[in-house]
């Protein structure tokens, strides 16, 4: 049966491959495997406004550079918020708003931050603050002592010791730490081998979910007692921390349930192995620290953007097409591959649609997402609020969603889609993407993949995909002090907004909803977090 599938695929694509080049066209529209009919005239178009007369140099500016990081909760996040909103508005799209998804804690914003070694010599040190961790007071200058990662997580080892440590900057360290390969400049592509058995990305378990969430319950524990035992600061250097990259997030801290944390930092891995180094040798070892955090739960909730494109069918105008990216950000750089990128083309999308004049039959609707590195919070709970019952089931709103379309794997430009085991979507998905070979984008990826917002959606049963993107240098960007617009590749972010807009608008368009899996109720995997 599958052999007989991809016979009668080829065969379809074989006629598309005909009917192409004979121009055997209706009215700007070509019929596509017998049962899709792409409006390749308004493909043009959206391609022509994509390209030539594009907005995202200045959406990518403003988004990093004026906008800072976007931390949830934080002034930068704000910031961001109310350009995006104030912007949709200015285009013409009336429908337009910050939406709140419920509770998310502590707003946490960096006034000051330094840390240098002050002996044997004195030198700055390449360095950032973990987002939520506890402020120094001041100027604090301490020791250094060495405590493996091991040691770290031993509650009884740590209890033993905690008189030694009293006053100290635990540095974690571990014999093994080795450095990781150095920083590549130049762009990683997705080759036609790779792409031809491309797996799913970021696939996390709800069992490694469990994991997680006990472990990070048991960090919380730990630094609540090295703050009680008098520790000035933990710094971590691990090895992929080099050539200058340092990678920062946080996993606790931010939940109004959590205790005021110790200072905790990520240095660069060079440096921490000079300073173990010296430590092992004998040498003295202070470092000088300040860190100024202004933290505040005058606001604990968290908010999504939203905005719509009316639909203009008098039926078909009350289902819905969303696309979507996160907007949030870590806070060592303005996170512009994770995921200002997306962020971009999901604006960009919409300011081709509005542009052009389109009446599409279903309503598209944006949304940039909140709380997505916490585990996707914003999308989450937006589903959960208007698209589920509270038995854990789809409610009525949910069967008027057609699909929805998410970017967050970078800067890289679109090279297919993730079909995220819905079999019927892969040949739909073959057909929109035959304009786009040009562009290089032919691949249909018949797997999931995951850690990102689309999987909300999957998980409340409305097909959810997520796009297959170049890497690009995503995996020293991602999460670190690097991820800033010179990062970004312009053109690739042009590419994406034109293939995206142009899947949202012919699911917007087609006659039908896209099909849909069998729903299966289970725990959202990232539930807890």
């Amino acid at each position: 049966m599958k052999r007989s599938n991809e016979l009668i695929l080829v065969i379809s694509l074989i006629l598309l491959s005909a009917q192409i080049t004979l121009g055997q066209t209706t009215f700007g529209q070509t019929t596509f495997a017998q049962t899709e009919t792409i409006d390749t005239a308004m493909f043009r178009r959206i391609r022509e406004a994509g390209l030539a007369s594009s907005r995202i140099p200045m959406l990518a500016h403003y988004l990093t550079d004026v906008s800072g990081p976007r931390l949830p909760g934080s002034s930068g996040y704000r910031r961001a918020a109310n350009w995006a909103v104030q912007t949709l508005k200015q285009w013409g799209i009336s429908e337009a708003y910050t939406e709140a998804w419920g509770e998310f804690g502590k707003q946490w914003d960096l006034a000051e931050f330094s840390v240098a070694l002050k002996l044997p010599y004195y030198q700055p040190l390449i360095a950032y603050p973990e987002p939520w961790s506890g402020n120094t007071k001041g100027r604090q200058q301490a020791a250094v002592i060495l405590i493996t990662s091991k040691q770290l997580m031993d509650t009884v080892y740590l209890k033993e010791h905690l008189s030694l440590l009293k006053g100290k900057i635990l540095l974690v360290y571990n014999n093994s730490n080795k450095m990781a390969a150095g920083y590549a400049t130049t762009p990683g592509r997705l080759t036609d081998s790779v792409l031809e058995h491309i797996e799913g990305q970021h696939i996390v378990s709800r069992n490694e979910m469990e994991t997680i969430i006990s472990r990070d319950s048991i960090l919380v524990a730990i630094d609540k007692m090295l703050k009680k035992a008098g520790v000035v600061a933990r710094i971590s250097a691990p090895g992929n921390n080099v050539n200058g990259v340092v990678h920062v997030q946080s996993a606790n801290g931010y939940k109004l349930s959590d205790p005021e944390m110790i200072t905790k930092i990520s240095m660069s891995f060079e440096d921490g192995q000079r300073l173990a180094r010296l430590v092992r040798s004998g040498q003295r070892v202070e470092l000088i620290i300040n860190q100024k955090a202004s933290v505040s739960t005058r606001d604990t909730k968290g908010y999504n953007v939203i905005g719509e494109i009316p639909g203009t069918d008098p039926v078909l105008g009350k289902e819905i097409v969303m696309l979507g990216g996160h907007l949030d950000s870590w806070a060592s750089s303005t996170g512009a591959t994770d995921n200002a990128a997306g962020c971009i083309v999901v604006m960009e999308v919409m300011r081709i649609l509005d542009s052009l004049n389109v009446k599409p039959k279903r309503t598209i609707r944006m949304a940039l997402w909140d709380g997505e590195e916490q585990g996707l919070y914003g999308s989450y709970n937006y589903v959960k609020k208007h698209f589920m019952n509270a038995d854990g089931k789809p409610n009525e709103a949910n069967q008027k969603v057609s699909g929805y379309f998410n970017l967050d794997y970078g800067t890289g430009k679109i090279r297919g889609v993730y079909a995220q085991e819905n079999k019927e979507m892969i040949p739909v998905f073959k057909n929109w993407l035959e304009p786009f070979h040009d562009l290089d984008a032919k691949t249909v990826s018949a797997n999931s993949t995951g850690s990102t917002d689309h999987e909300s959606f999957d998980w409340a049963g409305i097909p959810g995909f997520q796009f297959i993107q170049d890497p690009v240098d995503e995996v020293w960007t991602h999460h670190t002090n690097i991820d800033d617009y010179d990062h970004l590749q312009i053109e690739d972010l042009k590419q994406a907004a034109v293939i995206v807009a142009s899947f949202v608008y012919q699911a917007a368009m087609r006659d039908e909803m896209l099909p849909r899996k069998e729903f299966v109720k289970k725990v959202f995997v990232f539930d807890g977090l």
